[in-house]
């Protein structure tokens, strides 16, 4: 058995659903801490961290993921325990396998082979690892971030490991990615009885029209590297559980996943400005996820290019597509990013699985992005 299959069947061992860490994270420092990596743990509220560090000069080239994972769910469905890593097929099945403790294995055993015949690389090597990616991310990378900004240590470029693979290890890699911003909207109206519609105010018969401009606004046209802003409804309730009562007030969350073209502020004036044609009393909160970043062609973006040629000998895609990922804690610092890990076909899903032969691959790619890099 490979030391990346290893590995990833110790992690993937680990019930760590999120924030939890359930140990994965003494197992990569262990490993670190031989290679002469300095550790720093990082606790920030029930969210383990750590960051470590070999070497002291630049450039600083970052790898960072994430020990937690997403709960199971129903355990009937899965054809093993999601926490007793089984191998079938050429397979390893796993909650975790493909997001993504395979890449976090993969990772450490790329600088085991790197550092083992390159002791004296050139600029230095780190790792930032959090338990509290697949959940809130209020005390994970952003809090290491904040204390690495604090002190003035920058990271120059990072690879995160995030499943980017879409139908073949390393067809696609994530060079940036969409913002996110979501809104709470409460919509007022009046309650009544539905057979005196006179006396009340429907908040649905009020709003119905603005969400239908909602939906069809045009909020940009995207550019050569995003799609066009997508503004979507994630839940719309209201009613009181009896058939003959007009609710008084309607409830809305909806999200914008937006490109580089706008902005938080200019999608909130630009959503009110809609929602006060509808002439209705109404309350609003925001929450922003993250800004979209992207990576131009350069160093980091190269480097991958060609490790992935080497290996699997084929041009990968950039994309940024997708949801969010911790790149955008680290991007606004000025450090190039990049997300490469297996398949994303299985994440999240019941009987998540990766290949095993794409993990030994997937730590090749990692080996050869290191050398090209710090060599």
């Amino acid at each position: 058995m490979s030391e990346t299959l290893s590995l990833a069947i110790e992690l993937i061992g680990r019930q760590s659903v999120t924030p939890t860490d359930a140990g994965c994270q003494e197992l990569m420092i262990e490993r670190l801490q031989a290679l002469g990596f300095r550790i720093e743990r990082l606790r920030f509220g029930n969210t383990d961290n750590f960051w470590a560090r070999r070497g002291d000069n630049g450039p600083l080239f970052c790898l960072a993921g994430h020990t937690d994972v997403v709960p199971a769910g129903p355990r009937e469905q899965w054809h093993s325990d999601p926490f007793q890593p089984e191998i079938r097929d050429g397979l390893l099945y796993g909650r975790g396998a493909a997001d993504m403790k395979g890449s976090l294995a993969a990772m450490v055993t790329a600088c085991e082979t790197f550092i083992g015949e390159h002791p004296d690389h050139q600029g230095s090597i780190a790792f930032l690892i959090t338990s509290d990616e697949e959940g809130d991310a209020s005390d994970g990378t952003i809090r290491v971030v904040e204390t690495l900004e604090a002190r003035g240590e920058k990271i120059d470029w990072c690879l995160v490991g995030e499943p980017s693979s879409s139908k073949r290890l390393g067809d696609t890699v994530k060079n940036g990615r969409r913002g996110s911003i979501s809104g709470y909207l409460k919509v007022i109206g009046k309650q009544g009885h539905v057979a005196y519609p006179q006396l009340a105010k429907n908040p649905l018969h009020a709003f119905a029209p603005v969400l239908a401009q909602l939906c069809v606004e045009e909020w940009d046209q995207g550019n050569e590297h995003f799609p066009p802003t997508s503004f979507q409804i994630a839940n719309l309730n209201m009613g009181t559980g009896a058939t003959n009562i007009i609710p008084g007030e309607l409830n809305a969350q909806f999200n914008l996943r937006f490109s580089t073209e706008l902005n938080a502020e200019r999608i909130q004036q630009q959503v009110e400005a809609i929602l006060d044609k509808g002439k209705f009393d109404y309350e609003i909160r925001w929450q922003l996820s993250g800004n979209p970043f992207l990576t131009p062609s350069g160093p980091l973006v190269e480097a991958a290019q060609a490790a992935i040629r080497d290996e699997m000998g084929f041009d990968t895609e950039l994309s940024t597509s997708g949801g969010t990922s911790d790149g955008r804690f680290i991007a606004p610092t000025g450090a190039q990013v990049l997300e490469l890990g297996p398949l994303n076909a299985t994440i999240h899903q019941v009987n998540e699985c990766v290949s095993i032969d794409d993990l030994e691959h997937l730590a090749r790619i990692y080996t050869g992005i290191l050398k090209q890099l710090l060599l």
